[in-house]
Parts: C-alpha cells; sequence; structure tokens
C-alpha cells in the first residue's frame, strides 16, 4: 500500500535472473530499503539464501518459489524482473496492497495497454491502494528521462532521435545471436513479430514524451534493415560467411502529421565490416535533437567492450532500485515517468 513514512521500506525482489541478481544486491545494500523476501522460479534456487544467490554474505533471507509466501508478507514493494509478465502475479501483488516496480515494458504508457489488461491492473490497483510503475535503462532512461531533460530547453521540437549501437561480438550467446536475432543467416525480410516486438517495446515511450510536450503523435510505425559480413568473421558466439547478416537496424518512429517526431533507432552489429557500409559507433548512445537549441549527445560506456558484459545489468537494475521510494510514495495506479518527481540515488 503507499505510504509516506519513516523506517527502511520492506522490498521483494521476484526473480534472480542477470538483471534481477544485480537488483538483489542493491537492495541488500541499499541504506533505505529492506529485503523482506525473494521469490524465484527455479525449485532449485527454493530455501537459499538471498545473499548466496547474489554474492554477497548471508542476509537471513530465504529464497522461496510461493507467491503465497510473498503476498504474506504486506511488503511495500516488489521489484518484479520476469522473463515474461504474467498478469495474474501482477494483479495479486497489487490487489494484495504491494506496488510493482518492474523492468517490464507493459506499464509505460497507460493508452498504449490493451483496454483489457488496463482495466484489470488499474483495477487490482484500486483495490489494494498500489501503484506500478515500468522503467529500465532501454526503454526508460534513455526513451523517457534523459529525452524530457533535453526538451527542457527547447520552445520549438521539429524532432528527436535516439539511436542505439550494441556491439554484441563478445557475446557468447549463439542461441539468441543465431537462433533469435538471425544473425549469421542470409538476409530476408524483417519477420513482422520481430517489428511488432519492438515497435510495442519502445512506442509506448516515444508516445509518453510526445503527450508531454503537448505534441500527441499520430502513429508508431516500425522498420527493420540488415547488413551483411564482407568476409569470414569469428565473434564469441560462433563464425560468420560472408554475405550473412552481421548487422541490423531498427526504427520506431512516432509521426505527427506524416513526418517522425521522435524516433529510437537500434543498430546491433556483430563486426563493422559490412555491406553496405553504416555509420556504425561504439557501444551506447546517441542523442540528435533538432530545434531552436538543436543538440547531439554522445553517452558512451567508458569501460573495455570485454568487461562490459558484467556493468551493463546495473544501467537497468538501478534505476528501478531508485524509483521505489517514489512509487511508494505515488498515488494508486499505472504510474509513468511523468507522474513521478524527479529521483536520484541515495548512496549513504
Amino acid at each position: 500500500m503507499n505510504r509516506i513514512g519513516t523506517g527502511p521500506l520492506r522490498v521483494v525482489q521476484w526473480a534472480t535472473g542477470n538483471i534481477g541478481s544485480r537488483s538483489l544486491r542493491a537492495v541488500v545494500e541499499h541504506p533505505l530499503l529492506t529485503l523482506a523476501g525473494l521469490y524465484v522460479h527455479t525449485p532449485d534456487k527454493a530455501g537459499r539464501d538471498a545473499g548466496e544467490l547474489c554474492g554477497l554474505d548471508a542476509t537471513g533471507v530465504t529464497a522461496t518459489h510461493d507467491i503465497g509466501d510473498i503476498l504474506s508478507l504486506g511488503a511495500d514493494c516488489v521489484l518484479y524482473m520476469p522473463r515474461a509478465c504474467d498478469v495474474d502475479e501482477v494483479c495479486r501483488i497489487l490487489a494484495s496492497g504491494t506496488n510493482i516496480v518492474t523492468t517490464r515494458g507493459e506499464f509505460h504508457h497507460p493508452p498504449s495497454m490493451d483496454p483489457d489488461v488496463r482495466k484489470r491492473v488499474a483495477d487490482a490497483c484500486e483495490q489494494g491502494g498500489a501503484s506500478i510503475h515500468s522503467t529500465g535503462s532501454s526503454p526508460g532512461f534513455i526513451t523517457e528521462a534523459v529525452p524530457l531533460v533535453l526538451a527542457s530547453i527547447q520552445r520549438r521540437l521539429d524532432a528527436l532521435t535516439i539511436h542505439e549501437f550494441a556491439d554484441l561480438s563478445p557475446r557468447d550467446s549463439p542461441g539468441l545471436l543465431f537462433d533469435v536475432m538471425g544473425f549469421g543467416l542470409a538476409p530476408e525480410e524483417f519477420d513482422e513479430q520481430r517489428l511488432a516486438h519492438v515497435r510495442d517495446s519502445f512506442g509506448p515511450s516515444l508516445s509518453l514524451v510526445a503527450e508531454a510536450l503537448s505534441l500527441p503523435v499520430d502513429a508508431i510505425e516500425a522498420s527493420g534493415e540488415f547488413a551483411t559480413a564482407r568476409r569470414r568473421t569469428t565473434i564469441a558466439a560462433g563464425t560468420l560467411e560472408p554475405g550473412t547478416v552481421a548487422a541490423q537496424r531498427m526504427t520506431v518512429a512516432a509521426l505527427r502529421g506524416g513526418r517522425p517526431l521522435l524516433r529510437f533507432v537500434a543498430t546491433w552489429y556483430c563486426t563493422t565490416d559490412i555491406d553496405p557500409s553504416w555509420d556504425v559507433r561504439d557501444t551506447g548512445w546517441h542523442l540528435s535533437v533538432e530545434g531552436d537549441a538543436p543538440l547531439e549527445i554522445d553517452m558512451r560506456f567508458p569501460v573495455p567492450l570485454e568487461r562490459l558484459g558484467s556493468l551493463s545489468p546495473n544501467y537497468t537494475a538501478n534505476r528501478a532500485v531508485n524509483a521505489v521510494p517514489s512509487v511508494c510514495a505515488a498515488a494508486p495506479g499505472i504510474v509513468t515517468t511523468l507522474d513521478l518527481p524527479l529521483f536520484t540515488a541515495t548512496l549513504a
């Protein structure tokens, strides 16, 4: 249940995957949060101490595989970070009076949600007097928090484009790169399901920013293109043959008056030696603002590429953890970046 009060907020970590284990560690070490519980999906993790599952000393909090155990805690907030969103789970947590901060992307922009799902979640929030908020690094930080700050010095915004670059060559995940993302295959048209997934992931953030600027968009469109390897290339996940997919670019555009007002462009690549030649930059973000106060901004990760994999989960997990106090203090409902005050880290 939403509250403003003294004493540490009691937080449950839901799932201990790549992001969840970082979030769990952050909660244990946080000066204003107390770990109240831990939910795990795999039975072999149940019964283990939370500290063991995130590389810390014993906490005295034991992981459970039973949602009933979590609901009985009466915690202030659940950090909900499963691989897939279960609306039934979400509604049970909210109806019990526990707030949710999630790195799942389903709740960034309520008008973009399926109407039936939105109503179910909103009703659960009302029943429990609780709130739910989606955030993370991308979408979240780079598609909402940063664009809103950049727009604060504009009086006329013509266009804002967010470029995301990711060098996947050191990622040793053959199943993801080759089987799911299609690297190393002959180039074909983009699968509509993949385009729909990207549109649904990033479109709501763009719509949210447009509404904040009083420039609502007419449509959200997604498109994609490939570039191929010029020569045989070995990466951590395997080998790319010449002429096979080595880079892909996905664009989500928020259209107003028939032209892109806001765009998110993701360029994911396994080598820079590609055909056709693209403007491929180091892993990070580049933002371009066109208006009466134009801006070009680079945001890079100042660590060697081989170390980035060990640090990148922090960018998503930390923002979610930092949002907990603001979400717990918010009015009940599906709350967005626009509903919350500016929040920062509590480091001491």
